[in-house]
Parts: structure tokens; C-alpha cells; sequence
């Protein structure tokens, strides 16, 4: 390991994610542990959030809260996209042994994101009702979407920078901090909402707005702790006076980013998007259909979100391996990545489809309501290990910053398979709900496919270097 990380170096000794020493299967599972706890919680969060709305306050507060869900994850999913940039190089200036270009590319990230959450928060509060109306929203819970819609879209500032902080950790290696922090917030917003829509000790009833506002409040406490910490501990990403410094949108550093984490963003919104036209077609049945909807997404995430863990870790760890010139690994976290996403994944398919009808039941008491969403649930969860695949070879692919041809492949099955399969079966065909359903394999088979070709036959051939900016 490189002298420039002075005293930082036991530090980063303790955070080195691979181990010539050990497989690299296990030194990715010791990595995942933390990371997919972290989206566990993240889940659980939302989780919680779904019950007391829907048993506080009633299915139509579920179902304003999952119409606006798809416009929301539109909104992170790009900045998640865009932090990938940052990721990658952050990963590759690791695995060099470079500080100094670690906390560079994380100033100029940092930078990019508060202008970001300010012109999109900015833009997106006094667009709210046109964005909703054009989503066919149900009216009996428009108001309600409105509302909850409003103070998201405000916070999306300090949403963004939490975001941002915890992928560059993880880029160094450190799930532990971000999940430690997870877990605060998480607790936190766990007691805040029930506090807002009850009124414990004298707070205002809030309706549909208390997830917002105890989602501000837990994000900001758990930012706030998490640089406590780095400051502490006189981390390179601590937000120090050297990372002030840095602090500025640095042209070669934001183009470098850009160059990656724009496609990805692209393709994020892309299939946000897509999952807006998909509530579309949803909403048009009717807001049982939506809450429906909204609840076996609760479930799902418990499964996507491991499948997404899998894909981020097989980025980092070919990103630092890149970084350090030993592109030999890249095969080997090829091969871990997806055998993991297949154990891990399908144990929670099966756990799921055992206890399908308990787990959708404490989201929504109407019986008409759990028929559709079991049916749902039966049709799409099983292809959640297809679309881990995906995310395991993309993210290996994009670790190296070939970013062109896996996103193209991404929205190519969504927007030519997954949407106008949705179309056709729910609009012209007796299947109705069930054809959006079915929607969901036929595209990530399409997309696992397509991406097996391009690794296989293109990207396997190539001569692999750590990027310049």
C-alpha cells in the first residue's frame, strides 16, 4: 500500500476489501454483511412507514404515498447513478493508494450534488401537481400525494449529500460507518412517525406528511453523527478543512465523473421512468390496484435491494482491484458475485413465497386488496435473481468505466421489453393487472441475455487500465 496514505494507513489496512490471502467470495460476503443489513433497514424503514400508514391512517394514505414512490425513486436513483462516477474512481484512487485524489473526487462530488438537490428540490416542489397529474394519480389520495410530495421533494438537498457520503465510504471499503449510522436514523424515524401521525407529547398530527418530515429529521441525524465520526477519527473523507478545500466543482475531476456516472444516472431515470409509466398503467385500476401495488414493493425491496448490494459490491471490488493493476481478479468477482446474488437471493424468494400471505397482510387488511398484490407477488418475485445477475456483470463492467453499452442494454429491456409488454398484455388483452405483472421476467431475462453476450463476446477481450481524468 501506497506511502501517500501517511497516518491514515492502519485505517485503510482495516478497510482493504480483498485479500490475496483469502477467497474473494468470503472477503465479498464480509463485505456485503454490513452493506446488505444497510438495505434491509432501508427496507424495514419503508417498511414500517407502509403499516402505520396503511393501519393509522387507512389504505388510501398507502396508496398517496405509492403513487408518488416511482417520481421519488426517479430522484435518488439518479443521483445514485451519478455517485457511481465518484465510485469508481474513488475505488480506483483507493486501490492506488491515493488520498489525495480520494478526497478530490469526493469535494467535487459533494459539490455536484448540493447544486443538484437544490435544483431539482427547487423545481420539483412547484411542479408537483402537473408531475403527479401526469402519472394519473387517483384523485381520492391527490391531495394526499401532494402533500407528502411537496416536503420531498424540499429536503431532496440533504438527502442528496447523505447519499453521496455513503458511497464514497463504501468506495473505500467502509459499510460498517454508513450501516452504524443506518441504524440510528432508522430507529429514529421509526418512533417519529407514528409520533407525527398520533401527536405523542404535544407534536402536530401530520397526516401523510409525518414520513416526510421524520425521513428529514432521521436523514439528518445520521449525517450529522457520520461526520462527527470522520472527524474523529481524521478520516480523508472527514469534512475537514483539506476536504473544504476541495470543496468546488474541479472541471477534469466532474468530467471524469460525468463521463460514468451520467450514462448510469441516464439509465437510473430511465428506469424510473418506466416504473412511472408502469403505476400508470396500475393507477388505471383503480387505487386498490395502486395499494396493492405499493405493498408488494415492500416485499420485493427485500429482495431487489440484496440483488443491488451484490452489484455495488462487485463494482468497488473490481474498481480498488483495477486500481491496484490486478485485473486478473475481475474474473473471479465475476464468478463470487453472482454465485452469491443465486444463494442469497433465493433463499429470500423462498422465504417470501412460504409466508407470502402473512408478510402482505400487515400492509393491507382488504381482502380484494391481498388478491391482487398475492397475485403479483407470485408472477414476479422468483425473476429478482435474474435481475441480480445483471447487476453483478454491469457492475463490473462500469467498475472499469465502460458505461456506454450495459446501460444501453439496461433500458433497451426496459423500454423495449418491460414497458410495452406491460402495454400490450394489461391494455389489449384479457390479462389485464396480470400483464403488468409478467412485464417484470420478460425484461430482466431480455437483460440478462443482452448482458451476458456483451461481457462474454466484448468486454472479457479488452485491455483493462485504471482511468485518467
Amino acid at each position: 500500500m501506497s506511502r501517500a496514505l501517511g497516518g491514515n494507513l492502519d485505517l485503510v489496512q482495516r478497510r482493504a476489501v480483498i485479500d490475496d490471502n483469502q477467497p474473494i467470495w468470503r472477503a465479498m460476503l464480509v463485505f456485503l454483511i454490513p452493506l446488505m443489513l444497510s438495505n434491509v433497514l432501508q427496507s424495514a424503514s419503508a417498511t414500517f412507514t407502509s403499516i402505520y400508514l396503511g393501519q393509522l391512517i387507512g389504505v388510501k394514505a398507502l396508496a398517496a404515498v405509492s403513487a408518488f414512490f416511482p417520481v421519488q425513486f426517479l430522484l435518488i436513483s439518479f443521483l445514485i447513478g451519478m455517485s457511481n462516477g465518484s465510485t469508481v474512481l474513488i475505488g480506483q484512487a483507493y486501490g492506488a493508494g491515493d488520498t489525495e485524489r480520494v478526497r478530490a473526487v469526493a469535494g467535487t462530488t459533494i459539490s455536484a450534488a448540493l447544486v443538484l438537490g437544490v435544483v431539482a428540490g427547487i423545481a420539483g416542489g412547484l411542479a408537483t401537481e402537473p408531475i403527479l397529474r401526469l402519472i394519473g394519480t387517483p384523485s381520492d389520495v391527490f391531495d394526499l400525494a401532494v402533500a407528502y410530495a411537496k416536503i420531498t421533494f424540499f429536503a431532496l438537498p440533504l438527502l442528496f449529500v447523505y447519499l453521496a457520503y455513503t458511497t464514497f465510504l463504501r468506495g473505500v471499503g467502509d459499510s460498517r460507518t454508513p450501516f452504524y449510522f443506518l441504524i440510528v436514523s432508522t430507529l429514529v424515524g421509526i418512533v417519529l412517525t407514528p409520533a407525527f401521525i398520533r401527536g405523542w407529547l404535544g407534536l402536530p398530527q401530520l397526516g401523510v406528511a409525518s414520513a416526510a418530515i421524520a425521513s428529514i429529521i432521521s436523514t439528518f441525524i445520521g449525517l450529522a453523527g457520520m461526520l462527527v465520526v470522520l472527524q474523529r477519527r481524521r478520516d480523508p473523507l472527514a469534512l475537514d478543512g483539506k476536504m473544504l478545500r476541495v470543496m468546488r466543482l474541479q472541471p477534469l475531476i466532474l468530467r471524469a465523473v460525468l463521463r460514468i456516472g451520467l450514462p448510469t444516472g441516464v439509465q437510473f431515470i430511465m428506469v424510473s421512468l418506466a416504473e412511472i409509466a408502469v403505476i400508470a398503467f396500475v393507477n388505471r385500476f383503480g387505487s386498490t390496484a395502486t395499494a396493492a401495488y405499493g405493498a408488494v414493493n415492500q416485499i420485493v425491496s427485500y429482495v431487489q435491494f440484496p440483488a443491488l448490494s451484490i452489484g455495488i459490491a462487485s463494482s468497488i471490488f473490481g474498481a480498488q482491484s483495477i486500481g491496484a493493476r490486478r485485473s486478473d481478479r475481475l474474473s473471479s468477482i465475476v464468478r463470487s458475485g453472482v454465485a452469491l446474488n443465486y444463494i442469497i437471493g433465493g433463499v429470500l424468494i423462498v422465504l417470501s413465497y412460504s409466508f407470502d400471505s402473512a408478510l402482505l397482510s400487515v400492509f393491507v387488511r382488504d381482502a380484494h386488496t391481498l388478491a391482487v398484490a398475492h397475485g403479483l407477488l407470485t408472477i414476479t418475485l422468483w425473476s429478482y435473481v435474474i435481475f441480480g445477475n445483471n447487476t453483478v456483470l454491469s457492475g463490473v463492467m462500469r467498475s472499469s468505466g465502460a458505461v456506454l453499452w450495459p446501460t444501453l442494454i439496461s433500458i433497451f429491456s426496459i423500454w423495449g421489453i418491460e414497458v410495452p409488454v406491460a402495454y400490450v398484455l394489461s391494455q389489449h388483452t384479457r390479462l389485464g393487472l396480470t400483464g403488468v405483472w409478467l412485464a417484470y421476467p420478460a425484461a430482466f431475462i431480455a437483460g440478462l441475455i443482452c448482458q451476458t453476450s456483451y461481457y462474454r463476446l466484448v468486454w472479457r477481450r479488452r485491455e483493462i487500465a485504471p482511468l485518467a481524468a
